[in-house]
C-alpha cells in the first residue's frame, strides 16, 4: 500500500509540474479554444490511469503528454497521430511580431515527423530523449530529424533565423 500512496502522491505532484507543457502542447494540438479542455481530460485520465504509472519503465512527464497527445486525437477522432495538422496559428507567440508568424508558417509546412520533433523539442521544450519516448524512435532519429527540419526551415525563410 506504502507503493501505491507514493505513486499518487507522484502522480498528482507531477500533473501540478507538468500542467504548463501539457497546456503547451495541447495548445498546439488542438488550437487555443480546445486546450484547456484537452488538459483537463488528461489529468482525469492520468489520475484514473495513474496505478499504471512506472517509474522504472520512465519520467512521468513523457507518460502525462503522451496522454495529452491521446486526449488530442480522441477529441478530434483522428484514425493518425495528432502531429499531422498541429494547427500553425499556436504556433506563434502571442504579441510576437510578422517574422514569429513567418516561423510558425514555416514550421507548419514541416513534413509530420519534422514538425512534431519541432514542436515538442522547441515549442513545449522537452529534451530529446522525451520526444523521442514520444515518437516512438530513437533518440539519434530525433536528432537527425530536427537537424533536417531547421535545414528545411532555413531554406524556407531565408536564413533569417539562428540555430543551434
Amino acid at each position: 500500500m506504502r507503493s501505491a500512496a507514493r505513486t499518487d502522491d507522484d502522480v498528482a505532484a507531477a500533473l501540478v509540474e507538468q500542467r504548463p507543457a501539457m497546456r503547451r502542447l495541447a495548445y498546439v494540438l488542438v488550437g487555443p479554444g480546445d486546450a484547456d479542455d484537452v488538459v483537463q481530460d488528461a489529468a482525469e485520465r492520468a489520475w484514473l490511469k495513474r496505478r499504471t504509472f512506472d517509474p522504472a519503465r520512465g519520467a512521468v512527464r513523457p507518460w502525462l503528454l503522451a496522454i495529452v497527445a491521446d486526449r488530442a486525437r480522441q477529441r478530434w477522432r483522428r484514425p493518425g497521430p495528432v502531429w499531422d495538422e498541429l494547427h500553425s496559428d499556436a504556433l506563434t507567440a502571442p504579441g510576437a511580431g510578422p517574422e514569429s508568424t513567418d516561423l510558425g508558417r514555416a514550421v507548419a509546412r514541416l513534413a509530420p515527423r519534422q514538425r512534431a520533433a519541432v514542436v515538442l523539442h522547441y515549442y513545449v521544450d522537452l529534451p530529446v530523449s522525451d520526444v523521442a519516448t514520444l515518437l516512438g524512435c530513437a533518440e539519434g532519429t530525433v536528432k537527425s530529424t530536427l537537424h533536417d527540419a531547421r535545414a528545411a526551415l532555413e531554406r524556407t525563410l531565408g536564413g533569417s533565423y539562428a540555430h543551434d
